[in-house]
């Protein structure tokens, strides 16, 4: 394999992480929000990742390697799930009969998938090190 190939693999998934990352970051800041510019409380998000394929058709069929190399972030798409109605007459957003609507942020799942990110995030940069220090020791070896 390539030494670049490599460091352009886990630089798409680094780069996919941060996404989710920053994604997750929203949820979590905007979990108690109650009124957006759209209108009503804020609707969680989450990240879709697909593989990226080869540029060009040619590229794929003259490849002996894996078609599928690199991640991305296809989408970012909003949780349909129904929004927490809690009774709270004084608050300022509640309706005619005292209830508000708050997010459908799920701060502990949120949390997760946080750690999740941060997991990949770090496995992404201990490849990236790895294939350092190989390219590395290949110098070194042909130093000698």
């Amino acid at each position: 394999m390539d030494i670049l190939k490599a460091f352009e693999i886990s630089g798409s998934g680094l780069k996919a992480e941060r996404e989710r990352l920053n994604v997750t970051s929203m949820n979590l800041a905007n979990a108690n929000t109650t009124r957006t510019i759209e209108g009503g409380p804020y609707r969680a998000k989450s990240v879709v990742f697909g593989a990226r394929r080869l540029d060009n058709f040619q590229e794929a069929l003259n490849s002996s390697e894996a078609k599928l190399r690199k991640v991305e972030v296809v989408e970012v798409v909003e949780d349909n799930k129904e929004f927490k109605s809690v009774y709270d007459p004084s608050h300022p957003d509640a309706d005619e009969n005292g209830v508000v609507l708050f997010p459908n942020v799920d701060v502990p799942e949120q949390m997760v998938d946080m750690i999740s990110a941060k997991r990949g995030y770090e496995a992404n940069v201990t490849a990236i090190e790895a294939v350092k220090s190989m390219a590395l020791k290949a110098l070194d070896i042909g130093r000698r």
